[in-house]
C-alpha cells in the first residue's frame, strides 16, 4: 500500500487492544525519571495530537485545502523534551516537532496549538506566527523562532543565542530572553552531516573549549535516514559520544518516559553548569519524508512494516498501561476524541482567509518600527576620554579606513548593545585596519575575535540579534561570504518575513570588498559581484566611496537596524581605504574631514560632484565613481566639456527617485558599473531609465568583464579604467 496512513492508523487502536506493543528498549520508570502519571499523561495526550494532525495534513492536501505534509509522526516523543524546559527556554526547532509544540503551548493555556497549526498548514493569514507564508514551527509568547526547511541552517544562529545570553548577563543588556535561559535546537541525523552543523558543533566545542558559558542542548532526533538515505548504523553515537567539551545523552527517543528524563539531565547540565549538550534521540520516522514520498521505492514492506511496530505512541501506551494510568479502551477512546477535536478545527480553518496581495505577502519583509532602542547621548567630554590620542586626529584630513573606525567609536558610545567581531577584528585591528583601537576602548566583551568560519561569524550576528544586540560582524573579503551566503539568505533576511514582523534579527555586516587591489590575492580578494547579495528581498546594501560618507552612511544604517530592525550590508571598497590622491600624488583630495557625530546622509541620497546642470551624467559607486572623477576631469581639461557625476552610495534598493533626478535632464548618461557585465547594478540601472525617461537620452555602459579577478597586472584587463570612461565619453559626447 503506497499511503501508509490508513495503516498506522488501525495499528495503533488494533495494537493497543490486543496489547501487542513493541518491546521496551529501556528500563527507566516514572519514579526514576521524577516525572508525575499526569505530566505523563499530558506528554500522551500531545503526541496524540500531534499525530492526527499529521493525518489531517495530508487528508486536506487531498482535498487541495492544506500545503504541507512533513509530519512529526515517529518523532512524538519530543513532546517529553518539552515538559523538561521552561517556555522561556528559545527553541529552535526541527520540522518534526509537532508534539514539542503542542506540549509547550500547556504553559499558556490561551494558546490554542491545534488551531493555530492548522491555520498554518492551509496557508491562512491569520496563522499567528507566519500569517500564511509557510508553515513553520513558532511562537513568540513560546519562545519559538520559526525556522524554514531546515536542514542544519539554524544550528549557527542557535549557538549564537547561546552565546549571547551570558554576554548580555556581562554587559547588563536588557536582552529578549531570560539570562538562565537554555537554548534548544533540534534537528535530525541526515541534517547532522551538513557543513552548518558541523560548524555548528565545532563552534560549540570550541567555546566551551575555551571555558565561556554555553547553555546549548542539541536534540538529535535520529530516525536512521534522510528521505531516502540510510544513515550509517552508530554513526552518530560515535561521531559525538567521545566529545571532550559537548556532553553526549543517548535517549530512547520511542520512550517518553526516558525521553523526559535524559532532557532533564541535559537542561539540568546547560542551565547549571553552562556547557553544551548532544542529547540524542533514536526515533523512527513513520509515513515517509513526506506526503508525496514513496517509501517502498527504497524499503522493503518488512522494514516499513517494523519501523511501524516501533510507533513511539505504542511505547507510550504500553507504559501508561504497564502504570495503571489508563486502561486499552480508554486510550482508545482518547485517541478518538483527538481525531475529533482536530477535525472539527480544521473545518473552521479551511474557511480563514489567506493571502492573495503582493502588497499583503510582503509587508513582513520590512518589520514595524520599534521604539524601545535607547541611543545615549554623549558629551564632548566622554568622547575626548574615550578616543583619547585619537582625538586629535578628528580634526585631521581622514582616509576612508580611519574615518570608518571613528564612526565605529561613536557609534559604539553612543549603542550599548552594539558589538563588534570578527576574523582578526580584535588584537590584530582587522586584516585592513579598520578596527585598531575598539578592543582596547570597549573591552573584550564588546569586540572579540571569532573562529575563521563566515557561517559562525553570521549565526552568532543573528542568535546575538535576537537577545537585543546590534551586532556589526566583519566578513573578511566579499567572497568569504559565499562559504555562507545561505546565514544571510536563508536566515538573516527571512525572520522577519515567515514570523510576520514579530521577530527580527537588526544585524549590520560589514564587508571589505570590490577589486582594484592591484594584482593582490585574485578574485578570492577581489570580487567585484554582489549580485548574490541584490538577490535577496529585505536586505540593504551601502557601499561609501570616501570616509566622509562612509560615516554619515554608517549612522543611517544603524538608524535602519536599530529602529527599522533592518539586515544591512556595509560594502566596504578595499582599494579605497588607504587612499590619499585623487588627480595626481600628493594631492590628498581623496582624503575627508571626519563629520561630527550627528551628521548622516539621508537614506536613498545620492552623491553629486560636477555641475548639477551638465547635461552629460555618469551614475556609478565605490572605485566607479572614484575613477569617474578623474575621467571628468580629463575630459573638461582634453574638450572643455563639464560632466556631472553622481555617487549611487545605495545599492540595494536602489535610489530610484535620486537618479532620475540627476538625469531627468540629461542629453547623455555614462552607467560605471565595476562589477561584472552580467548581473550588476548597470542592468538595473539601465531598466530603471528605459523605463522612466522618455525619450531615454543616449546611454551606455562602463562595465567589468564576465570574468574572475587575475592575479598581478592582470586585473586591468577586466575592471573598468579612467580611460575606457573617457573613452565612453567622448563617444557619448
Amino acid at each position: 500500500m503506497l499511503d501508509r496512513t490508513q495503516i498506522v492508523d488501525e495499528n495503533f487502536s488494533n495494537k493497543v487492544r490486543a496489547h501487542d506493543f513493541p518491546t521496551a528498549l529501556s528500563d527507566t520508570s516514572l519514579a526514576t525519571a521524577v516525572l508525575t502519571p499526569q505530566a505523563l499523561l499530558n506528554i500522551f495526550d500531545s503526541m496524540m495530537i500531534s499525530r492526527h494532525l499529521d493525518f489531517i495534513a495530508r487528508d486536506l492536501k487531498e482535498k487541495q485545502q492544506g500545503f504541507y505534509t512533513i509530519g512529526s509522526s515517529g518523532h512524538e516523543a519530543n513532546a517529553a523534551v518539552a515538559a523538561a524546559f521552561r517556555h522561556t527556554d528559545p527553541a529552535f526547532l526541527h520540522y518534526r516537532s509537532g508534539a514539542f509544540m503542542i506540549e509547550r503551548a500547556r504553559y499558556l493555556p490561551e494558546i490554542d496549538m491545534i488551531y493555530d497549526t492548522l491555520l498554518s498548514l492551509v496557508a491562512s493569514k491569520e496563522d499567528p506566527i507566519a500569517g500564511g507564508r509557510h508553515k513553520v514551527w513558532g511562537s513568540v509568547p513560546l519562545c519559538v523562532p520559526p525556522q524554514t526547511s531546515t536542514i542544519a541552517s539554524h544550528l549557527p544562529k542557535a549557538v549564537g543565542t547561546a552565546f549571547s545570553l551570558t554576554r548580555a548577563k556581562e554587559l547588563k543588556l536588557n536582552s529578549t530572553f531570560l539570562y538562565d535561559s537554555v537554548v534548544v535546537c533540534s534537528f535530525g541525523d541526515a541534517s547532522f552531516n551538513h557543513s552548518t552543523a558541523q560548524g555548528a558543533l565545532n563552534t560549540a566545542a570550541w567555546i566551551a573549549h575555551t571555558h565561556y558559558p554555553l547553555p546549548l542542548v542539541f536534540v538529535c532526533e535520529d530516525n536512521g535516514i534522510g528521505i531516502s538515505v540510510p544513515t550509517p548504523k552508530r554513526w552518530i553515537v560515535d561521531s559525538m559520544s567521545h566529545s571532550a567539551d559537548v556532553h553526549y545523552i543517548l535517549a530512547d527517543g520511542l520512550n517518553p518516559i526516558d525521553v523526559y528524563a535524559k532532557s532533564v539531565l541535559a537542561a539540568n547540565i546547560a542551565r547549571l553548569q553552562k556547557k553544551p549538550v548532544f542529547l540524542h534521540l533514536k526515533t523512527v520516522r513513520l509515513l515517509g519524508h513526506a506526503g508525496s514520498d514513496i517509501e517502498t521505492q527504497y524499503q522493503t514492506e518488512a522494514e516499513i512494516s517494523l519501523r511501524e511496530h516501533n510507533d513511539p505512541l505504542l511505547h507510550a501506551a504500553r507504559e501508561i498501561i504497564a502504570n495503571g494510568l489508563m486502561t486499552s479502551d480508554a486510550i482508545i477512546a482518547r485517541y478518538e476524541h483527538w481525531r475529533n477535536v482536530v477535525t472539527e478545527k480544521a473545518q473552521q480553518a479551511v474557511l480563514r482567509p489567506k493571502l492573495t496581495t503582493q502588497t499583503e505577502i510582503m509587508a513582513s519583509l520590512i518589520p514595524p518600527a520599534r521604539k524601545q532602542w535607547a541611543i545615549k547621548t554623549v558629551t564632548e567630554e566622554q568622547r575626548k576620554a574615550v578616543f583619547g590620542d585619537l582625538y586629535s586626529q578628528l580634526f585631521l584630513k581622514r582616509n576612508l579606513s580611519q574615518c570608518i573606525n571613528f564612526a565605529l567609536i561613536d557609534a559604539m558610545l553612543s549603542v550599548d548593545s552594539i558589538v563588534v567581531f570578527g576574523e582578526d577584528v580584535a588584537k590584530k585591528g582587522g586584516v585592513y585596519r579598520v578596527t585598531p583601537g575598539l578592543l582596547e576602548r570597549f573591552g573584550q566583551r564588546r569586540v572579540f575575535d571569532t573562529l575563521l568560519d563566515e557561517q559562525t561569524i553570521l549565526g552568532l550576528a543573528i542568535g546575538l540579534a535576537q537577545n537585543g544586540f546590534l551586532p556589526i560582524p566583519e566578513i573578511q573579503f566579499l567572497a568569504y561570504l559565499h562559504n555562507a551566503i545561505d546565514q544571510l539568505r536563508g536566515e538573516a533576511a527571512t525572520l522577519s518575513f515567515f514570523s510576520n514582523g514579530q521577530y527580527t534579527n537588526p544585524l549590520i555586516i560589514r564587508i571589505a570588498g570590490l577589486a582594484y587591489q592591484k594584482g593582490f590575492g585574485g578574485h578570492f580578494h577581489n570580487d567585484n559581484s554582489f549580485a548574490a547579495i541584490r538577490d535577496i528581498p529585505g536586505v540593504l546594501i551601502a557601499c561609501p566611496s570616501n570616509g566622509s560618507d562612509a560615516a554619515k552612511m554608517l549612522r543611517t544604517v544603524i538608524d535602519k537596524a536599530l529602529i527599522e530592525q533592518r539586515v544591512v550590508v556595509f560594502l566596504e571598497p578595499i582599494a579605497l581605504y588607504m587612499t590619499k590622491d585623487l588627480y595626481a600624488s600628493g594631492d590628498n583630495l581623496w582624503l575627508c574631514d571626519y563629520p561630527s557625530p550627528n551628521e548622516k546622509i539621508t537614506w536613498g541620497e545620492v552623491g553629486v560632484r560636477g555641475p548639477k546642470d551638465s547635461p552629460i551624467v555618469i551614475l556609478s559607486y565605490g572605485n566607479g565613481f572614484y575613477l569617474s572623477l578623474q575621467a571628468a576631469r580629463k575630459l573638461e581639461e582634453e574638450q572643455g566639456i563639464q560632466v556631472k557625476v553622481v555617487d549611487i552610495r545605495w545599492l540595494a534598493p536602489l535610489p530610484t527617485e535620486a537618479i532620475l533626478q540627476q538625469v531627468k535632464n540629461a542629453k547623455a548618461i555614462l552607467i560605471v558599473d565595476e562589477s561584472r557585465k552580467t548581473g550588476s547594478i548597470s542592468e538595473a540601472i539601465f531598466t530603471l531609465l528605459y523605463e522612466n525617461c522618455n525619450p531615454m537620452p543616449p546611454t551606455k555602459r562602463v562595465v567589468g568583464a564576465d570574468s574572475f579577478i587575475p592575479l598581478g597586472k592582470a586585473w586591468e584587463a577586466v575592471l573598468p579604467s579612467c580611460e575606457d570612461i573617457v573613452v565612453a565619453l567622448k563617444s557619448l559626447c
